[in-house]
């Protein structure tokens, strides 16, 4: 039998916007709305961008933490990807656990893809 993924309503939520696309009000948008992501936000900086003298990995840690955010600002969106990735781990169905991370995927880029002030 194939499991059908959750309904998720994609429609019109009310979300904080999105921020400037700069760390510094990336970080100041978690803090304020997503605030359990903030330690590993932190932890990742200092890790890898604080005391770097090229700023080469910046670009991507933007990207990384752009989408854990634009995820995170809306709960069910958040909790539907928990969901997908859940259900595609624990389905012994190859072409089921494909579809369930193909949407996963499509999802997540769709975050990646949300502009500032979205």
């Amino acid at each position: 039998m194939t499991a059908e993924p959750l309904p998720f309503e994609g429609g019109p939520r009310r979300l904080p916007p999105m921020p400037e696309r700069t760390p510094q009000a990336l970080r100041l948008a978690i803090q304020e709305h997503a605030p359990h992501l903030l330690p590993d936000f932190e932890a990742h900086w200092r890790r890898d961008i604080a005391d770097a003298f090229n700023v080469t990995p910046v670009p991507a840690f933007m990207r990384l933490w752009w989408t854990q955010y634009a995820i995170a600002r809306d709960p069910a969106l958040e909790e539907h990807l928990r969901d997908l990735e859940a259900r595609a781990a624990k389905s012994e169905e190859p072409q089921e656990s494909a579809r369930l991370l193909a949407e996963y995927s499509r999802l997540r880029h769709e975050a990646a893809a949300t502009e500032p002030g979205q």
